[in-house]
Formats: structure tokens, sequence, C-alpha cells
């Protein structure tokens, strides 16, 4: 029987050829997307890992590395930094680097080194001691552009810094949590939830569009395989044949499949989907991912076609007929419901552990899908009983009965696309949201720089202004803000929205700085929020401070604000001479620049969730298309006798076109409405935040996915005058 099933399927003539490419064609479209889904959230954690290194804390080891992480910028663009000291011969060496550099040296990412050689040394080379020693190789680097640098000290030197610490171990992986902040990328604990949701955003539309791709060669063949039942084939031979069919146009699929994907690899690992374009070898498909792939799409073409022939039966008469369908319960609806249910329950309740959240939330949205595809033909019936009491017209009647007559027909070839909905609705919703959550950005100065003095650590008192930087050209004015002493509290005096100014600045300095608000009148000292920072076009008076200007030396300093006359070349200089003079976590930035990292952050993942989004929207249209096809094929029979009987080809368009349209418009509204619902739940147990109602552009997306799937309905129509001719309704 395997050898007729290959039989039939590569020689069947030119009807099985042109059937076999379709579905293979259809097939390797999945598998390419699978691949890419896949193995893209496999190169997100990866790239991710790589950031893992510089974040080490663990103390444990022979000669304990003097460790110190730091983040630096040049020109908006963000460099990440570790200074590291030897304590002995048996200290661990960093990913990408062939020995520790010494005192004096330092290793670059070849992006840094060639921005280095390409800049004035006082903007830029002056931060590093002494000499470029060589290059950090890829595996040490998050992205081919990533600028990092890694820098050698003394250890008498480096032990004396704050925030300093001691690393015995080289971590490979990224961190849980960064209790002090990442020196970059995301802790896994965040990481592993967003990819959880992404991908089963991704690959429950593919499984959609493989198994809607299958049953289109299953259900063209089922009256040929009864014919072989009335000839004498068993259950069992019928079964085989009809796998052997569906595995080989699988297998073809898969193999384009594979194809497909390695020839986009390398584009595919230049867009960054989060922030930060890939190397093409994150993308790599290694074990488990290439068996799985391999014999899990033939595998479940080849169910599917089993699942298919379900519906043949063969009487002890020799008359074929199919299993009646029955009307789908109201029960259907209980999955979609409890899902939701299991959304809000977590609502308050957020589990405190990374595997607790994914749990929750990736199993509520999972079920929330699966409700969808359960509850489509409840909800099709529904309508269509609703529309079949409202009818006018011959084709109205027509569609409304077949689609309550069967409308797990109806609902399977809308199935895909109400779930690319409800991803599009729930990525959209939940992204849309966190941006209107985002603080605002005040002033977001491109000319002042900030240098903070974080909490917990040290910091110096007197003046930390270094000498080079008063005389340095493009600096204007220079304040310093102190924390206040322990006897005199911060008023409690907000402005607006901003809480109280908890920081000292002297009025005199005050009186320099052109746009920052003002001292009242005989005041020697100010409260003002840190780095002199106030609400986005305040000028108004601060709040006198009880705290005499001469003390002020002698107070811990918050932070140091130099105003530069706006060049990058006096910016990156006053940068070099601060971040020299004070090596921290943070190295001194402006208010642009730390809204643009962020905003880059978040630019990424909203790139990543436009993915999720375009991807699923062309599987479904993908799915769509085959399905209606598939649906086409199966009622030739009964569209060629209406024919017969007089009715016209275009009541049988409008037929086609109500049968597709009814269920598509009845399911998305319920998805559209599950995907806000979801997002709001999902936001108010994990971020504690209220849905933001989407904009314009979400529904005219909408409304472009609905017109496109309308287009893609309205290309099969002419499809009907060449499967509805006198021939079809001989039967087989």
């Amino acid at each position: 029987m395997i050898r007729l099933g290959l039989r039939l399927t590569l020689a069947g003539g030119r009807e099985a050829l042109v059937r076999l490419v379709v579905i293979a064609l259809a097939m390797a479209l999945g598998v390419g997307l699978l691949l890419a889904a896949l193995a893209g959230l496999g190169g997100v954690s990866s790239q991710n890992d790589r950031y893992g290194w510089a974040n080490s804390t663990v103390e444990a080891g022979p000669d304990p590395l003097w460790w110190q992480t730091r983040i630096d910028g040049f020109d908006s663009r963000t460099i990440g930094r570790v200074d590291l000291a030897a304590t002995g011969p048996q200290s661990p060496v960093p990913p990408g680097l062939p020995r520790l550099p010494g005192p004096g040296e330092y290793f670059a990412s070849p992006a840094l080194a060639e921005l280095i050689a390409t800049t004035p040394r006082a903007e830029l080379a002056d931060r590093y001691p002494g000499r470029l020693a060589g290059t950090i190789g890829d595996e040490a680097l998050p992205s081919p552009d990533s600028l990092v640098a890694v820098a050698g000290w003394s250890p008498a030197e480096l032990s004396q810094r704050p925030g300093v610490r001691r690393v015995g171990t080289i971590a490979s992986v990224a961190p849980t949590s960064c209790p002090g902040g990442c020196w970059a990328g995301i802790p896994t604990a965040g990481l592993q939830l967003i990819l959880g949701v992404v991908a089963a955003a991704l690959i429950f539309p593919l499984f959609i569009l493989v198994g809607t791709t299958t049953r289109l060669a299953a259900t063209r063949r089922e009256q040929r395989f009864a014919a072989m039942r009335l000839v004498g084939a068993t259950p069992r031979q019928v079964g085989v044949v009809s796998a052997v069919e569906a595995t080989v146009s699988a297998v073809a699929g898969t193999a384009l499949g594979f194809g497909l994907f390695l020839a986009f690899r390398d584009a595919l690992a230049a867009i960054p989907f989060t922030g930060a374009p890939m190397f093409p070898a994150d993308l790599a498909l290694g074990l488990p991912l290439v068996p799985a792939v391999a014999l899990g799409v033939p595998v479940l073409a080849a169910l599917a076609a089993l699942v298919a022939l379900r519906r043949v039966r063969v009487s002890p008469l020799g008359i074929t007929r199919r299993a009646a369908a029955r009307p789908p319960r109201a029960w259907r609806i209980v999955p979609l419901l409890a899902g939701l249910a299991e959304l809000s329950y977590f609502v308050g309740r957020r589990p405190s552990t990374t595997d607790g959240q994914i749990v929750a939330y990736l199993s509520g949205i999972l079920v929330v899908m699966i409700g969808l595809v359960v509850a489509g033909p409840w909800l099709t019936m529904a309508v269509a009983r609703i529309a079949a009491r409202r009818a006018n017209g011959t084709a109205a009647l027509i569609a409304a009965r077949r689609l309550a007559g069967n409308p797990k027909a109806g609902f399977r070839s809308v199935s895909g696309l109400v779930i690319a909905l409800f991803v599009m609705t729930v990525a959209v919703g939940i992204m849309g949201s966190l941006a209107a959550d985002r603080p605002a950005a005040g002033s977001a100065h491109s000319s002042v720089l900030h240098t903070i003095f974080r909490e917990g650590l040290p910091a110096p008192t007197g003046d930390p202004v270094p000498a080079a930087l008063k005389t340095q050209p493009g600096v204007r004015e220079i304040a310093v803000t102190r924390h206040p002493p322990a006897d005199r509290p911060p008023p409690e005096v907000p402005l607006g929205d901003w809480g109280w100014p908890t920081a000292l600045v002297s009025c005199a300095d005050l009186a320099a700085m052109p746009s920052n608000g003002r001292c009242a009148p005989g005041a020697g000292t100010a409260w003002v929020y840190n780095g002199l920072e106030g609400p986005e076009g305040w000028d108004g008076v601060w709040p006198t401070a009880d705290v005499a200007p001469d003390r002020l030396p002698a107070l811990a300093v918050d932070s140091i604000v130099t105003y530069t006359d706006g060049s990058r070349a006096a910016l990156e200089r006053a940068r070099t001479t601060l971040s020299t003079a004070h090596p921290m976590l943070y190295s001194p930035y402006t208010d642009a620049e730390w809204n643009a990292e962020s905003a880059r952050t978040f630019e990424g993942w909203q790139r990543l969730a436009d993915v999720v989004v375009l991807t699923s929207l062309a599987v479904a249209g993908c799915s769509l298309a085959v399905g209606i096809a598939a649906g086409l094929s199966e009622r030739k029979r009964p569209f060629s006798l209406l024919r017969l009987t007089g009715v016209p080809l275009r009541t049988l368009r409008r037929v086609v076109a109500l049968e597709s349209v009814t269920p598509l418009l009845a399911a998305a509204a319920v998805a559209l409405g599950a995907g806000l619902l979801a997002a709001h739940l999902f936001l108010r147990a994990q971020m504690q935040i209220s849905l933001h109602p989407p904009g314009l552009s979400f529904y005219a997306t909408v409304l472009g996915g609905l017109a496109a799937s309308l287009a893609v309905i309205s290309l099969t129509l002419p499809l009907l005058r060449q499967i509805t001719g006198p021939e079809a309704a001989r039967g087989d």
C-alpha cells in the first residue's frame, strides 16, 4: 500500500502533481516561518546570554578579579565597559579575550576600535588607560556592532573605587535578576516570560496552517478512498495510502521550508528585533530543533490526513456516505471563558517566581487561543441561525442554512485569521499601554550632562568638579547638588506630580543656570530635584533650604550638572573628563541620551511585537486561502447540482462570499474583544497598569487585515466556474 500511495501521489496525473506542488509550497511557507520563529527565539536568548559575562557576580574561584561594570556612551550610542584587575595567575579570563589586559591596556570590540581610531583622543580614547591591546571576539559581543571595552588596572587602584566587587567565576548566561542594574541585556526572569508569550503567538497560527494545508489534500481524496473501500480495501490500507500521500507533500514542503529559512537567515539576523542585530550563527538550527521540525511536521500532516478520514463510512451494502455532522454545543465557549477567568484570577495575585508567572500568564493566553478555536463553530452556528431568520434573498438564505448545518467547515477556513487578530490585539494592547504609561521625558536637554552619584555607594565631598572641566572649551556652567544632612529632612512641598525636592544647591550656582528655576530673594541654598531637573517648562521658585551655603562642601555630592554649548565635541570631552574623574556604573549622560536609550530598548520590543503581528497575519492569510480552496473543492458537487437546477453563477459566488464573511466577522469581533480583555488582565496582573485604548492606527490595521481577507476570498471565487461543471455533478 505504501508503493500504491507513492504512485498515486507522484504519478497520478496533472491534477495530482498540481495538488502536490500547491500543498508543498504552502507547507514550505509554514515551515520556513516556524523555523524562523523558533530559531529567532533561540537567537534572542543566545544574544542575551552574551551579555551575561559582563554581569558576573560570583566571588567563588581562585584569584578572583577586582571587577567594575560601567555603562558609558558616545554620541547617543551605548558603550559597555568592564574595568578589571587580576589578583593572581589563576584569575579567570572573560570570553573573547586572548588574555587579561594588564594595567594600562584595554581590549575593544571591532566597532569600538574603529570608532576610537576615527575620533579625537580627548573625546573618546582618553577614557581608556594606556594602549589598545587587541580586539574582543564575537563570543563576548551581543551583536556585530556592539561597542564593548575591557580595561586593565592595578589591584591597588581598582580595589579602592566605589562599586567595585570581586569576581571569581565568569558567568556564561544572563543573570536571573540585576538588583543593582544590568550592564546590558534583560534578566532571564523577564526574557523567559516575553519569549514564552511570543512563541505561543507565533507557533499556534503555524500549526493551524499546517493542519489546514494537509486537509486540502485529504478532503479532495475522501471520495476516492471511499471507492477503494467499495472494491475491498480495508480501513487500515486506506489510512496507509492517505498517510503516505500527506507525508510526501509534507516532506517536500518541509525540505523546501528549510531551504527558504537558510536562504533568508542572514537577512533575518540583520533585523534589530531587540534593538540590536544578531549574528547569523545565533539563528543556528541545532538539536533538538532540526529533528523536531523535520519529523514533527510530516507526522502532524499524516495524523491530520487520518483524522480527516474519520468522516468516510461504508455501509454493509457498499454505499459510501459521510458521517452526519453534529451541531456544536454551547459548552464550546467554556474554554474561552476559562482562559479569561485564569487571567482574571491573577490580578492582585501575581506569582512571585518567573516560572510561576510563565505558567500563569502563558497558560491563560494559550487557553484563550484554544477557546477561540473551540468556540468558533458554535459562534458561527449561532450567527448563521440568526442570519437565516433574517435572510433576504436566495444567496443569503442558502449561505445561512449551509453555515447553520455545518458551522465547523465554515469556521475552519477563518480560524487562522481569528487567532492572528487575537495575537495582534494582545500585542498592540500591551505595547501601546506600556508606551502610554512611560513617564514624560521632561525637557530632554541634549546639551546638559548629568553625573549622578547613586544611592548606596560612597559619594565624594568637597569640590568634585575636575579642574580640567572648568576651563574646557564648550563648557558654560557647572553646578553641584548635594545630599542633605540628617538633621535637615526635605520639605514635603511637591511640584505637580514630581513629589518634593530632595537635594541641595547653592543659589550662587543656580543663578548662573539658564531656565532651571530660581531661588527666593535673599536665599543662599535651595531644595531642588536630583540633577536640577524639573517639570517641563517650569521656571518657578525653588523652596528655600535652612542650610548655610558654606556648609555645602562638607556634604556628600548628589550630582554634577554640566552645561555645554551642545556640540558633540564639547559633550564628549566633558564626558571623558568626568567619567575618568568619577568612574561609576553610569557615566555622565544627557536627558536626550537617557530617553533615547530607553526608547531604543522599547522600540526593539515594539519591533518584535510588529513581527509577531505581521507573521501571524501572513500565516492567517495563507490559511484562509487554503481553507476556502479546500471548502470549494469539498462542495463542488452540491454547487454543480445547484447550477444544473438553474442557480446563476453569481448567486453561488455570493453564497461562498457570505459563507466566508459571516464567520470571519463574527469570530473577529469576539477575538478583538477577547484580545483587549486579555491584554488588560495581563497588564493589571503583571505590571499594575490598565489598558490604554488602542489608537486609530490599530483599528486601521484591523480594517486593512479584514479588507485583505476579503480580497483573498474574492480571488477564490473564479474557481467556482471551473469546479462546478456538469461532470462534477456525476460524482465519482
